[in-house]
């Protein structure tokens, strides 16, 4: 009789689940979509009962019922980090703060950092104070929410909050931990108890434990609510991003996963931490060891925002669309929803037909702000090179285009910081069908390795869960390579211009982005109120 282990993702967009046998081979999968909450611009949010714990019951139950061998161990990972305030009973108090994507702690961010000094904050932790951040989304439901934080007692991301439930037990892995800056010191791998007393005070901060490590077993309740055996070994887990990382092998330094996902997101083993203001350093998966990471705001929030609007309804309903808009647009040129989404696949059939730089178009992908390497939450998204002579295929052909650009400098600027990537994995969704990669390794030069499975975090969850249940080791190989994808050089001279033109656009266009994003943040004050 074999072991199984179960691993299990909370996505932005949905979640998935894997059992795996103990050589890494998927055995059973399932998945559950769910809602993002957008609040407010500038606000991402989800709902910890509805979404986290729900989901995760739903799929671990889902995959007990085709498990022929019983469970060995369970590790969960979830986008991070996030900020989940509970109470003294372990209740949510509001929705949670979802990572980077929110932005709304901007003056928070900038309050801490004169504070307690840009450099400092870097040798100390790792990363600049970004919307990446836990500790100034603290600050900010301290100032903003004081009724809530008030009763709030401990705080919560998505992997500990499932371990809780689970177990019973309030821990926090070191990698996640080490995005809560500035409450982490990376180099002693320690909550920061002097800046963590004045940023959040009374906060319960929990026990540190590596992913891989059993943060306790199943509890009574636990088992109850799943059918998972109580019992049964729990792995501390981690983020999404860093367990997919295990999933694809990146343990040497150089190896660097780009996922392809509702955000583009890259992670890069390194021998030793040289922070980087422009990127976030984080200590890794394995004991002892550390990352550099880059997260895009938006990649394939980006397509599917297209093909929300990319059909082809009546005049009539156009000009009843466009009535609702407030004048000014919200600051843009777009109209909001058009019903009739075309199939991704019809998408991608209309960008293949469009050469190679979409015939003079650029995009510059921040419509939800930018992370790395810019910063900048009140970044905006710009479409250039528009006419009549361009087509639905060009601007989803240009779409993709702008996230290769955006790898292309985080890459360039892993380098100039001393963190060369030298081997490129490609992950997630976004691999499927084969243009993204193919564009991103056109415009970056660079070669990008397929792993065989590419269903995401879940299935690095099952090795961590292996590893927990002492039935893998962090070197034992889990996703082979299936394919490379390589570049084409005869596209580098078009792709180097286009590059040099999407540079220049944002310093171009930054007071101009800066001023609509203000109008924008105005209008949707004025619909709140």
């Amino acid at each position: 009789m074999d072991a199984l282990l179960l691993g299990v993702d909370i996505g932005t967009s949905s979640s998935k689940g894997v059992l795996t046998d103990p050589a890494g081979r998927i055995v059973a999968r399932a998945e559950r979509p769910h809602g993002l909450s957008l609040p407010r611009p500038g606000w991402a949010e989800h709902d910890a009962e509805a979404v986290w714990w729900s989901d995760f019951v739903a799929i671990a139950r889902e995959l007990l019922a085709a498990a022929l061998d019983p469970v060995a161990a369970v590790a969960v990972s979830g986008i991070g980090p996030c900020l989940l305030p509970v109470d003294e009973e372990d209740r949510p108090l509001r929705p949670a703060i979802l990572y980077g994507i929110d932005t709304r702690a901007t003056a928070e961010i900038a309050e801490l950092t004169g504070r307690y000094g840009a450099e400092r904050i870097l040798e100390r932790g790792g990363s600049p104070l970004t919307s990446q951040a836990v500790g100034p989304k603290l600050l900010w439901l301290r100032r903003h929410e004081p009724q809530i934080w008030a009763r709030t007692r401990r705080f919560f991301m998505a992997s500990s909050f499932i371990v809780r439930r689970l177990t019973g037990e309030y821990v926090l892995d070191h990698h996640s931990a080490s995005q809560c800056d500035p409450l982490y010191a990376i180099d002693e791998e320690r909550w920061v108890a002097d800046w963590a007393a004045e940023i959040a005070p009374g906060l319960e901060l929990p026990r540190l434990c590596w992913p891989a490590e059993v943060a306790g077993r199943v509890s009574a309740p636990g088992a109850a609510a799943t059918g998972i055996p109580a019992g049964t070994p729990v792995a501390a887990g981690t983020i999404d991003a860093w367990a997919e990382a295990a999933s694809a092998g990146v343990r040497a330094p150089g190896d660097t996963m780009l996922m392809y996902g509702t955000t583009m997101f890259i992670v890069e083993a390194v021998a030793a931490l040289r922070p980087h203001p422009a990127m976030w350093g984080t200590a890794g998966i394995f004991p002892g060891s550390r990352t550099l990471a880059a997260g895009m705001a938006t990649s394939g929030a980006l397509t599917g925002w297209f093909r929300s609007i990319a059909g082809e309804p009546p005049y009539e309903t156009l000009l009843a669309e466009a009535e609702r808009v407030p004048a000014g647009a919200d600051g843009l040129v777009v109209l909001p929803s058009i019903a009739g989404e075309p199939p991704y696949e019809t998408l991608l059939a209309e960008a293949e037909r469009v050469p190679a730089g979409a015939d003079g178009l650029v995009v510059l992908p921040y419509f939800a702000g930018e992370r790395t390497p810019l910063f900048d939450p009140e970044a905006r998204g710009l479409v250039l090179g528009l006419t009549l002579s361009h087509g639905r295929g060009h601007l989803y052909r240009a779409l993709l285009e702008a996230t290769a650009f955006g790898v292309r400098h985080i890459l360039e600027t892993m380098a100039g910081g001393g963190a060369a990537p030298s081997r490129l994995i490609a992950v997630g969704g976004g691999t499927r069908g084969g243009l993204w990669t193919r564009i991103v390794s056109d415009v970056t030069g660079r070669p990008q390795e397929l792993p065989r499975e590419t269903i995401g975090a879940s299935h690095g969850d099952a090795l961590l869960a292996a590893i927990a249940a002492g039935l893998a080791f962090p070197e034992t190989p889990w996703n082979e390579r299936q394919a490379i994808v390589s570049p084409d050089p005869a596209l580098a001279g078009r792709y180097d211009a286009l590059y040099d033109i999407y540079r220049s656009l944002y310093p171009a266009t930054r007071a101009q982005t800066h001023a609509l994003a203000r109008l924008q943040a105005e209008g949707a004050t004025e619909r709140a109120n």
